[in-house]
């Protein structure tokens, strides 16, 4: 998992005086909002890495014919207990098999590590006052489940059985 610091990302948001908008002269690593890349995207330059920020409450099917364009999915969580961007992230890894970076944003906090991982995130950045050290210890207390994820299909049981 790769722990983002907002302070230092390679990641820039384009914000003008009057709020977020379409940035004139695309540069790579912009991550743009929904309604940014939906402006753009007919004329975005092919090959320019690019980032959008999606709501929870999108329909990822929606962004399909997009991924193969993008190089990151942020997904937010407005709230620790609304889980709809762990089904999003499951979509983008398992119908879609995208393969770029899955970030999770917004209210995330340690305990959300294990499942996030299984789901298919493979970036967080956790909400302020949550330790990296603790998010680490979490993501190691299960090394192995029964059931499958989006990086293995079948049960750790079934794996091992002849």
């Amino acid at each position: 998992m790769k722990f983002i610091d907002s302070t230092h990302s390679e990641w820039h948001r384009v914000v003008g005086e009057d709020g977020p908008m379409p940035h004139p002269d695309p540069a790579p690593h912009l991550l743009l909002s929904l309604e940014q890349w939906h402006a753009v995207r007919d004329h975005w330059p092919a090959g320019l890495v690019t980032g959008v920020e999606v709501p929870n409450d999108y329909a990822i099917e929606d962004l399909a014919h997009d991924l193969p364009r993008l190089a990151l999915v942020a997904l937010k969580f407005p709230k620790w207990v609304d889980g709809r961007a762990y089904s999003q992230a499951r979509l983008l890894r398992a119908r879609y098999r995208f393969a770029g970076e899955v970030r999770a944003t917004g209210e995330v906090i340690v305990d959300m590590l294990p499942l996030l991982a299984r789901c298919g995130f493979n970036a967080v950045q956790l909400r302020a006052g949550e330790s990296q050290a603790a998010a680490e210890r979490a993501l190691a207390f299960f090394p192995a489940h029964y059931q499958g994820d989006v990086d293995h299909s079948q049960p750790v049981f079934a794996r091992g059985a002849a």
